[in-house]
């Protein structure tokens, strides 16, 4: 039988498994420059595209207002939603119901036939 090979569980505590891994250094005055400029630029084009926005006042000040609607709505959807739930569950309930008659009765009809003697030619 081949030597098996029992991998050593005796580590030191994994409290500093990555102490002295990671390798620290500073960002280069250059690319620090570099970052600051994107960030301007972003931070411009953001501020633009805010501006083009038409009556941001009006949006304000109705933000209140919408999200009550929003929550009205949301209300609505739930109630419509169990209307239309319950009568999804008459109509499964009932073509389940349908089915156990049918089987029911075919089960009656199989045990009136199978009592009964007679030969059928």
């Amino acid at each position: 039988m081949a030597e098996l090979k029992v991998p050593n569980l005796n580590y030191g505590s994994r409290q500093f498994l990555f102490k002295n891994k990671l390798t620290i250094r500073r960002k280069s005055k250059t690319k620090l420059l570099r970052e600051s400029l994107l960030m301007f630029i972003s931070a411009f084009f953001l501020l633009f595209l805010n501006h083009l926005i038409p009556q941001k006042k009006f949006l304000i000040l109705t933000f209140i207002d919408n999200i009550y609607k929003i929550y009205l709505n949301f209300l609505n959807f739930f109630n419509y939603f169990y209307k239309v739930f319950l009568v999804i569950t008459i109509f499964v309930t009932l073509i389940f119901a349908v089915f156990l008659l049918i089987g029911a009765t075919y089960r009656l009809y199989r045990t009136i036939i199978r009592n009964t003697k007679r030969i059928k030619y």
